[in-house]
């Protein structure tokens, strides 16, 4: 597997207080990965670090060897995009100039979008069901219409690593299933990076290949879903006590909740 996207012993402050500590790992061609854990455990700010969006206080990220500071911005993000977890749009752009914003890291400076960055974008605004919402302006569009808009906006980019922050947080269970499956089909298929932080460790299960725990910054377990997912971790982590079974079609496993507490707060 030729690596694209390194986390090598990574810190994170705010102040005196270490949010991620120490945290290595490894994204390849053809990977889909979650992130997952409790409020509070470096999730969000991890991911941050992973898209330059925060520096380090120790350690780097490194794509295809070459440390992410490093790259001129254009550069990088030609290679990779980013979907935050909340986008709120200040001006009326519709829908569709939102996502041809996706195109502008392939631009010339002075350029305007042709006809091949407007087909790339409607394509993707295909591909995320929002091709109707064109000529909308996205300041009246609802949470999960504007969340698919910003993936589409990604998509556009064309990247070979996406990073997305809560992608499904805003959306119905229909379009969360849409999303994460695309997600995973693109990166078999495009042998995209894809790594998404995640609250929910069913979809999480089904639909990554491997999972990333964290627990108060630090990776608790880290691999396939039948390997981070097991009872005692989620009681460590999470403070719940939940079953594990096998899902009826996919053998993944899922979780169970609702069997006791270990008093712990989450």
């Amino acid at each position: 597997m030729t690596t694209k996207l390194k986390v090598n012993d990574v810190e994170v402050s705010y102040g005196d207080t270490k949010v991620v500590r120490g945290v290595t790992f490894e994204i390849g061609k053809g990977d889909f990965v979650a992130v997952v854990g409790p409020n509070g455990s470096g999730k969000t700010t991890l991911l941050r670090a992973m898209s330059r969006a925060l520096k380090p206080s120790k350690g780097a990220v490194y794509l295809d060897e070459r440390e992410i500071f490093h790259f001129h911005g254009r550069t990088l993000a030609q290679q990779m995009a980013v979907v935050p977890q909340d986008s709120e749009a200040a001006f009326e752009f519709t829908a569709l100039e939102i996502v041809l914003m996706g195109r502008s890291p392939h631009l010339g400076r002075f350029a305007l979008e042709g006809a091949h960055d407007l087909e790339i974008a409607r394509e993707a605004m295909s591909k995320t069901r929002t091709l109707y919402l064109a000529e909308r302006p996205v300041t009246t569009l609802s949470g999960g219409e504007r969340q698919r808009v910003i993936i589409a906006r990604a998509l556009a980019q064309q990247p070979e690593i996406i990073l997305l922050d809560e992608p499904t947080s805003h959306l119905d269970i229909n379009f969360q299933v849409e999303i994460l499956e695309m997600i995973h089909r693109l990166a078999r298929e495009k042998q995209i990076a894809a790594l998404a932080v995640l609250h929910d460790l069913n979809l999480a299960a089904q639909y990554c290949d491997r999972m990333i725990l964290l627990k108060d910054g630090l990776i608790h377990s880290m691999g396939e879903p039948e390997e981070v997912l097991t009872p005692d971790n989620i009681r460590e982590v999470y403070g719940v006590e939940v079953w594990i079974q096998k899902h009826p079609v996919s053998a993944k496993p899922y979780v169970i909740y609702g069997v006791t507490t270990t008093g712990q707060s989450r």
